[in-house]
């Protein structure tokens, strides 16, 4: 799952996420600190990614690249 946003919603978000089964693997662009210090999915931390939400093309990139079954994304901005 790739998570866009970096705020408390976000953070909420990634929280649930990482309870979930179904979820094997979490991307968070950017993210922020509290999210990789504290959430682990599988054993693995959620990856944080240094792209801004509003860098579109980064964006697509990474997705592309990384291939997320899901794309959540927090913040109006990136729509």
């Amino acid at each position: 799952v790739l998570l866009i946003g970096g705020g408390g919603r976000e953070h909420a978000l990634a929280w649930k996420l990482t309870q979930s089964e179904r979820v094997t693997k979490l991307w968070v662009a950017p993210g922020n600190g509290g999210i990789t210090g504290e959430f682990t999915r599988n054993g693995e931390s959620v990856e944080c990614v240094p792209v801004g939400t509003e860098d579109l093309p980064l964006l697509v990139t990474f997705a592309r690249e990384k291939k997320p079954d899901l794309t959540v994304v927090g913040p109006d901005n990136p729509l």
